[in-house]
């Protein structure tokens, strides 16, 4: 599946607001999609978004709050910013802990929120390049032999080749073939990032 493009999902059951927002993001050069629910936006939104997202908190159904839970149960990770003109203490402590990026009350300011956007924007795209990263790991993991695999996770617990070649009963020789393969496999540059790379995809040292 292609990924969408980037751009901010405003979700609120106010047409005029929904109005408002989509205006000074679009005159502020960033794309706009906007849903007058949170069930109109779970139907439309791809497994894996790009950019960012703006959920009023009160709304009939699903909540803003809520609606962030769907998402983090579906796996879609997306910045939540936070509008509401009802916010209090909890409310605000309950989004921060679910991973919203910002939680901000009506009337905003709109140079506050367009800043707010193009934060959560940038991080955003941090985190789906890491997704992505993390993503390739796993699979270049994945093609590795049984055999490899061992040879791997001796590498990483900082085992030298005579002493993997000990623990798995093979010559020397041997590990050094499949500690090449491994190299390969895992598109490592280097030893080090060799073991940078397992760790990311949670082979760790002992």
């Amino acid at each position: 599946m292609t990924a969408m493009a980037e751009r901010v999902y405003v979700v609120d059951d106010e047409p005029a607001v929904r109005k408002a927002l989509g205006r000074l993001l679009r005159s502020a050069g960033i794309e706009v999609e906007t849903f007058g629910s949170a069930e109109e936006l779970l139907g439309a939104l791809e497994r894996e978004p790009a950019g960012c997202a703006i959920f009023d908190v009160a709304m009939p159904g699903l909540d803003g709050l809520a609606l962030q839970e769907a998402l983090v149960s579906r796996g879609i990770e997306l910045p939540v910013v936070f509008l509401t003109g009802r916010g209090d203490i909890p409310m605000s402590v309950r989004a921060m802990k679910a991973g919203a990026f910002d939680f901000l009350t009506k009337p905003v300011d709109g140079g506050d929120l367009v800043a707010a956007v193009r934060r959560a924007l940038e991080k955003g795209r941090s985190d789906l390049k890491k997704r992505r990263e993390i993503l390739a790991l796993r699979r270049h993991l994945e093609s590795l032999t049984p055999r490899e695999r061992e040879v791997l996770e001796g590498v990483v617990a900082g085992m030298l080749n005579k002493q993997i070649a000990g623990d798995l009963g093979i010559s020397e020789k041997t590990v050094k073939v499949h500690r090449g393969r491994v190299m390969a496999k895992m598109a490592a540059g280097s030893l080090a990032e060799l073991v940078h790379f397992a760790e990311r995809v949670g082979i760790r040292r002992p």
